[in-house]
């Protein structure tokens, strides 16, 4: 495993944090839409408080580490790197306790197949290895998604959720897919997960589920992190959700030793 410095230094050379691809305006576009209350950046996500379009900022700046100045608005925006360190030993953490039970009920589920997959499968696997039963709601229920109205449907990879359009792993947003899950579960009489481990709406929708849930979301991504702030997600670590995929190897060994380390 690398050390933190060396870490760190991985992250911002391979832009998952430092220098960010996500541009100011992307990111100012999104703490914008969501403060005007538009569901789409919710991801799933209700709040007991108003959030206005400069405590989003805040926000992201202090859980994300983008830059506070509301007067830069254009160009580059970044991703402290510590912090996404410090969420990956928080997540870990957070992990352990759960594995620390008689037979766990996990659920893992991302939107981002081209990225952030490569760290749920190592996830996984230790949960597998360390006794966790990985549940797999609604395999096969097909929605009409986001997707220029095409059927989407829910199909597991090695027991991680996504979403598929005509045989292809597709990014999404959307929170409808978890509604469905989880309720699946409700309905036939099934516990629900003692921990969920996504972004987007697969994670939003299982916060406001009332599920301990952990995930991931990069600085355009405001909705989980006011959810982490209101207390409906318990850790989200920031990170740019769609480099290559070995370049998250780094960090998900980080992840899978310290949750190793805790049990």
């Amino acid at each position: 495993m690398l050390s933190r410095d060396e870490l760190r230094e991985h992250l911002v050379r391979s832009r998952i944090a430092g220098d960010v691809a996500t541009s100011r305006e992307n990111n100012l576009d999104h703490y914008s839409s969501l403060a005007n209350g538009d569901p789409y950046y919710a991801l799933g996500l209700t709040f007991d408080q108003p959030w206005s379009y400069r405590d989003i900022l805040a926000l992201m700046a202090k859980s994300a580490g983008v830059v506070p100045d509301p007067g830069h608005r254009s160009g580059q925006d970044t991703i402290d790197p510590d912090l996404t360190i410090d969420a990956i030993d928080a997540m870990a953490e957070r992990i352990a306790v759960v594995l620390s039970r008689p037979a766990p009920r996990i659920l893992l589920a991302t939107g981002h197949p081209t990225g952030l997959l490569a760290v749920h499968l190592p996830l996984a696997a230790l949960c597998r290895a360390n006794g966790a039963v990985l549940v797999t709601p609604a395999e096969g229920w097909t929605y009409a998604g986001s997707g220029f109205g095409r059927p989407r449907r829910i199909r597991y990879l090695q027991d991680i959720a996504m979403l598929d359009d005509k045989g292809n792993f597709v990014h999404t947003h959307d929170a409808a897919p978890m509604r469905h899950m989880l309720g699946e579960l409700g309905e036939l009489g099934g516990d629900l997960p003692d921990l969920v481990i996504a972004d987007h709406g697969w994670a939003g929708a299982a916060g406001e589920a009332g599920v301990p849930t952990v995930g991931f979301a990069d600085s355009n991504d405001p909705g989980l992190f006011v959810g982490e702030a209101e207390g409906k997600i318990e850790v989200v670590v920031p990170l740019d959700d769609n480099v290559l995929p070995r370049y998250y190897a780094p960090l998900t060994e980080r992840l899978v030793t310290q949750v190793s380390r805790a049990l």
